[in-house]
């Protein structure tokens, strides 16, 4: 599903009248007719809906994800993944703990546009460096980082995290995935190369290379690593159930 299917930002239309505007065949922006003929969209609803896609065709031509992140509900901002996949940043950190003001983030790896890049404590995590991985980023996504990943690098580097943030947990629990990353990828099937490492397992590994074990770090970079790749299986697969879900079985006429 893409942006452009979308008409829930405008005021006075939710779900149901978003539904029945696709029963007609209003699928799209470009199809949408004033005259249209669908309860709950009257004249002033129909104004709205024209201004919001006059100004929403020239940002989504400006590529200001921005825009759409503010204009959408939160819980729908899985709509966006579609448009900006290709400027999608997916990121995952590793810690030694779970309290960000007491403890550190020891690696983080971004996967964007096919390439992936970890950074490590004591070596090249930085404020600076995040800000240039998080640069050239419309979307970022992760599981379950509004809680836990943007908050501790915030804490930890004292940066700004502002980019729009799609925490694929939430969108996973729509269509009834819950529970861990690891669980729900066996659950869609999505193959991992390692044998999985536990929370635990990750802050050992980071204290066996503080003693001088190389091995260690390239262990537990190496599952940082497919944490974060694996995120873009995870974001194709919910946003494609999703899509099947909310748009494609949309009903004909004026159904719920």
């Amino acid at each position: 599903m893409r942006i452009e299917n979308s008409f829930i930002p405008v005021e006075g239309v939710g779900e149901t009248t978003e539904r029945r505007l696709w029963g007609r065949g209003v699928t799209t922006w470009e199809a949408f007719d004033p005259g249209v003929d669908v309860a709950g969209v009257g004249t002033t609803t129909a104004d709205r809906i024209e201004s919001f896609i006059a100004e929403a065709l020239t940002r989504l031509d400006d590529g200001d994800a921005a825009y759409f992140d503010r204009e959408f509900p939160s819980g729908e901002r899985w709509r966006l993944y579609e448009n900006f996949r290709e400027e999608t940043c997916f990121f995952d950190i590793e810690t030694t703990g779970l309290d960000e003001r007491r403890d550190r983030v020891t690696t983080v790896s971004f996967h964007q546009g096919g390439e992936t890049t970890t950074l490590v404590a004591g070596e090249d995590l930085t404020a600076r460096r995040l800000r240039e991985q998080f640069a050239d980023a419309s979307l970022l996504a992760t599981f379950n980082g509004a809680r836990f990943d943007i908050p501790f690098l915030e804490t930890s580097f004292d940066v700004e995290i502002d980019t729009p943030h799609l925490d694929l947990m939430y969108p996973a629990k729509r269509i009834g995935l819950s529970g861990g990353l690891k669980p729900i990828e066996k659950e869609l099937g999505i193959d991992r190369d390692r044998p999985d490492i536990s929370g635990r397992d990750a802050v050992r590994l980071w204290r066996e290379y503080e003693r001088g074990d190389e091995e260690a770090l390239e262990t537990l970079v190496s599952y940082n690593r497919e944490d974060t790749v694996n995120l873009r299986a995870l974001a194709d697969a919910v946003c494609e159930a999703l899509d099947d879900e909310v748009f494609v079985a949309a009903p004909d006429g004026d159904g719920d």
